[in-house]
């Protein structure tokens, strides 16, 4: 495994193109409404990367070895679908959860990525606490992050919380290291044991995006080759920020002005600079 270490020009980029991946899901809250369509959304993300931002789409026909290309410019993974959920035009109705994934490119080669979920109106108290979990899950392993920290101390802590919730954790998808390419080492997996895998060093910038499910954590993989879903159809909630390991700590790439706080839970000094951080960003994008 290869880790690039990002030099400071290489992060100031990443702090832009993780901000507009993070203005993308801001644009779109409002519209995500019962009645819209993921299709609807998808062309709606899709007209704000290309017109008012001026980015790319990273999604829209990307084709890993033995996958077709993926046919949309986000990805919409709804209920029990896990990830990769491909837009379509069935309306959303009360109730759902919604997981909307964006990765973004800058014109100058830079990827940014995040993904938020969405409660739709009546939604059901598990569909409520599987999502504020989930939420949890992710805040505690950034809290995680800092020099000399490992990788599997993520993992540790994601993995404890949701199994103590009653949940299960995903197994076959984690995050990622990010820069100038979609994917880069290092592999973040979402359980693990405390001291284990790669030592985090200044420089590294990465995804921390725990898959928690409602039911057991098997997945099944939908006849349009993308869509991966729970095998016992429970409900599935996904949360994901991108991160700078730095010299004392950790730093939030993702940040937007919508962006929800971090939970009470991982405490201060992490909760109040990222507070501050989010305080001190530009408005959200109008509608």
């Amino acid at each position: 495994m290869s880790i690039a270490l990002k030099t400071p020009e290489e992060i100031q980029e990443m702090r832009t193109a993780c901000r507009l991946a993070a203005e993308v899901l801001d644009y779109i809250t409002p519209f995500v409404q019962p009645g819209i369509s993921t299709a609807e959304i998808d062309r709606l993300c899709n007209d704000y990367m290309a017109k008012v931002q001026h980015t790319t789409s990273a999604t829209l026909n990307y084709a890993p070895p033995g996958y077709a290309p993926y046919p949309a410019s986000i990805c919409t993974s709804i209920n029990h679908q896990i990830c990769h959920g491909i837009p379509n035009s069935k309306p959303l109705k009360k109730g759902d959860i919604l997981n909307i994934d964006v990765t973004i490119v800058t014109p100058q080669g830079f990827y940014g990525d995040t993904s938020r979920m969405f409660i739709l109106d009546d939604a059901s108290i598990l569909a409520k606490r599987l999502c504020k979990v989930t939420y949890e899950c992710m805040w505690l392993g950034i809290a995680a992050v800092r020099p000399g920290a490992h990788l599997g101390d993520i993992g540790h802590i994601i993995q404890r919380h949701a199994e103590s919730n009653g949940f299960s954790v995903v197994r076959e998808f984690c995050g990622h290291g990010i820069g100038r390419r979609f994917h880069e080492d290092p592999q973040v997996l979402h359980y693990g044991q405390r001291g284990s895998g790669s030592e985090l060093r200044p420089g590294m910038i990465f995804t921390i995006e725990p898959m928690i499910n409602a039911g057991k954590a098997a997945i099944s993989e939908l006849p349009d080759g993308w869509t991966v879903v729970t095998k016992d159809r429970s409900l599935s909630a996904q949360w994901e920020h991108t991160m700078l390991v730095t010299e004392d700590g950790v730093e939030v790439l993702s940040l937007s002005a919508s962006c929800p706080p971090p939970p009470k839970l991982i405490g201060d000094p992490l909760a109040s600079a990222t507070n501050a951080a989010i305080a001190a960003l530009p408005p959200a994008p109008l509608s």
